[in-house]
């Protein structure tokens, strides 16, 4: 760490876990936010949503021990990602909130890089990073996710998909709360926040480099898919042309390519489009 860094603003971080989540995959995501960085968080936050397994306990029970840094929130029944989250902001210490997932991997100087960005850049509100995917091993990577890096881009861009990388962000807890902070949306709502975050005249940023190692598979390809989830994207669509965030030509655009991937194709046609044309 370098002596600018020294004195750098204190940040919380925020994940949660629940029952079907790998305690081995969670125990990985947990050290690579603590025992790997550059820059350690001064404030964890994990929802842990609904019971979970005594594996999974025992790897929390870890964490406490050797840091007190952890603040453990039980909830006594599963409420989804969107509440978990909501309730992790609401509890964070800091301003400066950095997202977690349960199953990935922070590059060890992420944290690091973000803050930095934060102190050269004051006036955004948000900032992410491009995020790599493995299956099975780490260095077994199969794609990468990029992502538009000024404010301008993202905003463009954030009109046909969303811009950031969720596991990647680390937000201004002002910012998320002015938004409506985390709300229920099926599979999305992380692009959700970030449409009502534009609204509301947020500046995002993303830092040109790569973050976090993201865990794929088949089964990440199976939730871009079928009515369900195109209905929530569906919804999003709705929403933006409704604020005025994009124009009737878009929005017919938007959705007949949603309808081709997410109704049409099968799982592992999905995949390889996936990893085709929105992955490198």
């Amino acid at each position: 760490m370098n002596e600018r860094m020294k004195n750098r603003k204190k940040f919380s971080v925020i994940t949660s876990v629940y029952k079907s989540d790998n305690p081995v995959f969670f125990d990985r995501s947990l050290s690579s936010i603590t025992e790997l960085q550059t820059i350690i968080p001064d404030d964890i936050v994990l929802v842990v949503d609904g019971p979970i397994s005594y594996e999974l306990n025992e790897v929390i029970a870890k964490y406490e021990k050797k840091y007190d840094i952890f603040n453990v929130i039980r909830l006594e029944k599963n409420g989804g990602l969107g509440n978990a989250l909501k309730i992790a902001v609401k509890n964070t210490k800091y301003e400066l909130i950095a997202r977690m997932d349960s199953d990935d991997v922070s590059v060890s100087t992420r944290f690091e890089e973000q803050l930095k960005f934060f102190e050269m850049y004051p006036q955004i509100d948000i900032v992410g990073g491009n995020i790599t995917e493995f299956i099975g091993e780490e260095s077994n990577i199969v794609g990468s996710r990029i992502v538009p890096k000024s404010n301008e881009d993202i905003r463009e861009y954030m009109k046909v998909r969303c811009a950031m990388n969720h596991v990647s962000v680390m937000y201004k807890k002002t910012a998320v709360q002015s938004a409506g902070g985390y709300q229920d949306w099926f599979w999305n709502e992380d692009y959700y926040l970030w449409i009502r975050m534009w609204l509301n005249g947020a500046v995002f940023a993303n830092t040109g480099t790569t973050l976090v190692n993201v865990r794929v598979g088949e089964e990440m390809y199976k939730r871009r898919g079928g009515k369900e989830y195109f209905d929530s994207e569906k919804g999003l669509q709705n929403y933006m042309l409704k604020h005025g965030m994009i124009s009737g030509k878009t929005y017919i655009v938007n959705i007949g390519k949603r309808i081709i991937v997410q109704k049409i194709l099968p799982n592992k046609l999905r995949g390889w489009v996936f990893r085709t044309f929105a992955r490198k």
